[in-house]
């Protein structure tokens, strides 16, 4: 068993304030995925105890709601303080749970916690407005009030970061929640309770059922009058369940979904820029990121050049167990992400696409697959039209601007989406044209605390981040108030 961080975790459930074990004493085991050894066993919480979390939520709700902001702000400002001073504990068990290198690791501590000091300072600055009605005798005030008791289910592929972007808008809004935390990756989510529970979050405001039975536990408390609120990011199957859900008690929603990001690389692009920022955008998480360039499309005067420098950049990338020195790339989080991936780059090889570098599944133990760059793969491969979810690049070309736009926009999902070039006019075209919730020009990393993460189209709908990012915690109240002129 791998050594974890201590003092950082406590593997029972948090309901109402107290720690403690599922209701029928059931637990499961976190592997650590770099060699499928036993990490931690957690309790695995029942539909029971999602209910006494939930009743926890809406017991606590009304006194939360009429905290003052400041306090809200503070407790989230000193949340960012205690992980940020943590950031080695925190980037040593992301990196046991879910396999990423520690320097990644440690850079995903300092965007999740960002999440806490941006909605600290958002807190306070929640308002409505005052008018005059235009035909007189009245004015109108609008009120922005907390939406209630949440669920935020988590996924496994950025621990804190996307445990911080649910939670901290919610507390920062005045919400009180249920958070169900995947369960390949729920111990960083318990560290993160743990910690907003030292800062003094009141009890029952943050409640945390780690579980296997997810689906069970969603279509019971959906199904909940007193929930007002279900915020999910993960699949785009399981996300369309969940709207169906919703709509019995027509709760509100947020839903961060699949992406098939399009990287397109023009012929006047500067080829060292595109290269490094195809590094980030596919290599962030060993690709496993919503967010990773999944479609490499290329001018085809372009297109062999790029190809074979971005496979001299990723074929020299050291692959490895996260907490090794010099590890560059860890393991996939578990063994039907290889599968389903060396499936892809078969199939693609068989259509007619050529391997540059990698793509073949190396000795166990642990879930490993090498960073792969294949070229003339064909529009119609499965690998181009699927969301890959791992370390592999797939090129294809394109003649001109009209077809990288088709071609781009050829999909059902609408996350995010990368181009290259040093045309300002086509930069500002593309950022028009692509149908997608972000557009990143020149950069290969687009997600940042203070701006809107988001998608369209099957990515979902909502926004985590930004200013955009409390609104989706609150609901607005409209007061007429009839005045003699």
């Amino acid at each position: 068993m791998s050594a974890l961080p201590d003092g950082l975790l406590t593997p029972r459930l948090l309901i109402g304030g107290e720690w403690r074990d599922a209701d029928e004493g059931d637990t499961f085991d976190v592997l650590d995925p770099a060699d499928e050894s036993v990490l931690a066993t957690v309790a695995d919480g029942t539909v029971d105890d999602a209910v006494a979390a939930l009743d926890a939520a809406v017991a606590a709700q009304e006194e939360w709601s009429r905290t003052a902001p400041r306090e809200r702000g503070e407790i989230l400002r000193a949340a960012f303080d205690l992980i940020t001073e943590r950031t080695d504990d925190f980037a040593r068990l992301i990196s046991l749970e879910m396999g990423k290198p520690l320097k990644e690791a440690a850079g995903e501590v300092a965007y999740g916690a960002e999440f806490l000091r941006w909605f600290a300072e958002e807190a306070v600055r929640v308002h409505g407005r005052w008018m005059n009605a235009p035909a007189g005798g009245s004015r109108l005030l609008t009120v922005k009030k907390p939406v209630g008791p949440c669920l935020l289910i988590t996924p496994w592929n950025f621990p804190i970061a996307m445990a911080t972007r649910k939670i901290a808008p919610a507390i920062a809004a005045g919400c009180t929640m249920v958070v169900k935390p995947a369960a390949l990756t729920p111990l960083t989510t318990l560290a993160v309770a743990q910690v907003l529970e030292e800062v003094g979050l009141p009890a029952g405001v943050l409640n945390v059922v780690t579980s296997s039975h997810s689906s069970a536990i969603s279509k019971t408390l959906m199904a909940d009058e007193r929930l007002r609120k279900v915020s999910f990011t993960g699949s785009t199957p399981v996300g369309k369940k969940l709207v169906e859900q919703s709509s019995e008690q027509l709760q509100r929603l947020s839903m961060e979904l699949g992406g098939n990001a399009p990287f397109l690389v023009f012929e006047d692009a500067d080829l060292d820029a595109a290269v490094e920022g195809a590094v980030l955008a596919k290599m962030r998480n060993m690709g496993e990121a919503c967010t990773a360039a999944n479609r490499f499309l290329v001018h085809e005067s372009v297109a062999d050049e790029f190809a074979s420098r971005l496979a001299e950049r990723l074929g020299a990338m050291r692959v490895g167990r996260g907490q090794d020195e010099g590890v560059e790339v860890g393991p996939l989080v578990q063994a039907s992400a290889v599968e389903e991936i060396d499936q892809l780059v078969t199939d693609a090889v068989h259509d007619g696409a050529t391997v540059l570098t990698g793509g073949a599944v190396p000795d166990g133990p642990g879930y490993f697959y090498p960073p792969t760059v294949l070229s003339g793969v064909p529009h119609e491969a499965a690998l181009v039209n699927n969301e890959i979810f791992g370390p592999v690049a797939p090129v294809s070309t394109f003649a001109d601007e009209d077809e990288a736009v088709r071609r781009a926009n050829a999909t059902e999902y609408g996350l995010a989406s990368y181009a290259f070039t040093r045309d300002l006019d086509r930069a500002v075209r593309l950022a028009e044209r692509l149908d997608y919730g972000m557009v990143g020009i020149n950069t290969g990393l687009l997600s940042n605390p203070a701006a809107p993460f988001g998608g369209v189209k099957q990515s979902g709908f909502g926004r985590e981040g930004g200013f955009e990012g409390i609104e989706e915690y609150l609901e607005t109240t409209y007061v007429g108030i009839a005045v003699k002129e």
